[in-house]
């Protein structure tokens, strides 16, 4: 298992930071304006003395040797809009927040989706399979930027229970991630309902069945395990939408984490920011994945007895 891992890392997820990374400097190192453009005018020997400061009047090929040399040691540069502080240390100060909306967000949508697909499951055609799967799809054509605004206007500006804005209480935590996590939430509903009914249909389900097991230990000894593996692949594969849903959820809500950071950089030229805020998104989506794979091998024998006999070969 242990070579599993390197190999993931090494031949997968260092590549694609790799490829990120280097299609992201070009683009926003190639576009029209610089990082200063938008400040009043100053003199040339001002515009000289602020480019050999931050090495912008190096070759491309140069100032892009140095990012990765200096990514390589941990150093995302300093910020072009924020003069006392280095990327870094804004990261370090959004990252924590964007977490904390992903996870609850991401316990929202695990919590309800897969309890509504197996409650959908176990009745098929019924009003307790219509009334989850409705849901769902109303979920799957609602996106997050119409939804959350809609939240905001009943919950925060009618009814005045949660704040419209910020991230200071416990109450700013929840219009956030149901927003986040409803379209996510609805696709984990549609797959787990899928996958239960396939399963509930097996041989070895009607042989437990007939061997007098019950009825719970049916469901959630033989067969909640192998349906949830697609659902599974499902979590690790859409982190990415979902951090691209942090973007849009976090703009609206005005939270001040990843996202809202992002934002900012890109409207104001910031390129180490925005360079340094894409790799460490890309990062959480290599773990993810990473640890996805760990979790299919902990639910699935097969696959531990496969990299064990590989371990073994070798």
């Amino acid at each position: 298992m242990l070579k599993f891992i390197l190999r993931r890392l090494f031949f997968e997820a260092l590549p694609t930071l790799f490829v990120i990374a280097t299609l992201t400097f070009f683009m926003v190192r190639l576009a029209p304006g610089g990082p200063f453009s938008r400040e009043k005018q100053v003199s040339a020997e001002v515009q000289r003395r602020l480019d050999a400061y931050y090495g912008l009047d190096k070759p491309l090929v140069v100032q892009y040797g140095r990012y990765l040399a200096n990514v390589a040691r941990g150093d995302l540069g300093p910020s072009f809009k924020h003069a006392t502080e280095s990327v870094n240390s804004l990261i370090a100060r959004a990252f924590p927040v964007s977490l904390e909306l992903g996870l609850w967000a991401l316990l929202f949508a695990i919590v309800t989706g897969i309890g509504a697909g197996i409650v959908a499951s176990l009745r098929p055609n019924t009003w307790t399979d219509a009334g989850p799967m409705t849901l769902a799809m109303a979920g799957i054509c609602l996106p997050s930027f119409v939804l959350g605004p809609l939240l905001l206007l009943l919950f925060g500006l009618t009814l005045g229970w949660v704040n419209v804005a910020g991230w200071n209480t416990a109450g700013d935590r929840i219009l956030p991630a149901i927003t986040l996590g409803a379209g996510y939430a609805a696709y984990l509903a549609r797959l787990t309902r899928a996958g239960m009914r396939d399963i509930l249909s097996q041989d070895f389900i009607r042989t437990a069945r007939a061997k007098g097991v019950s009825e719970h230990n049916v469901i959630y000894d033989h067969a909640l395990g192998n349906a949830l593996m697609p659902t599974i692949t499902i979590i690790g594969m859409d982190v990415g939408t979902l951090l691209g849903g942090v973007v849009l959820t976090e703009t609206v809500f005005s939270i001040p984490g990843m996202g809202r950071l992002l934002v900012e950089a890109i409207n104001q030229r910031d390129t180490p920011c925005v360079l340094g805020t894409l790799v460490i998104m890309a990062i959480c989506v290599a773990v993810s994945n990473l640890i996805v794979d760990l979790i299919y091998a902990y639910i699935d024998p097969r696959i531990r007895a496969q990299y064990g006999a590989k371990a073994r070969k070798a």
